[in-house]
């Protein structure tokens, strides 16, 4: 499955432009790609496009390159970066981001 089978690629492009070198801000993210609208099985999908290891989770180092994972042309979050978006997910502090998490992560934007 594909990010754009979930999401617009419009949306995904204008998005992931939208946020220069250590300016992420998940919250104005996931509502501009159009996640905040979705349905709890597309957050879901969503969380397991992103999951590229198929762990069940996503750890700090595939948070590094999560714009990556909406479209190629994404840039790496800086590590700044990735810490705050994992320190926001991370609400049992395990060190990674499970589907409960990431959705909580998603509503709360």
């Amino acid at each position: 499955m594909a990010m754009t089978d979930v999401l617009s690629a419009e949306d995904i492009k204008k998005a992931v432009g939208a946020f220069s070198a250590e300016s992420f801000n998940y919250k104005k993210f996931f509502e501009m790609v159009g996640l905040k609208k979705k349905s709890p099985e597309d957050v879901k999908k969503v969380f397991h496009i992103l999951d590229k290891d198929r762990s069940g989770f996503i750890e700090e180092e595939e948070l590094k390159f999560v714009l990556k994972g909406f479209t190629p042309d994404g840039r790496d979050l800086s590590d700044k970066e990735t810490k705050a978006l994992l320190a926001a997910g991370d609400k049992d502090g395990d060190g990674k981001i499970g589907a409960d998490e990431f959705a909580t992560l998603v509503a709360e934007s």
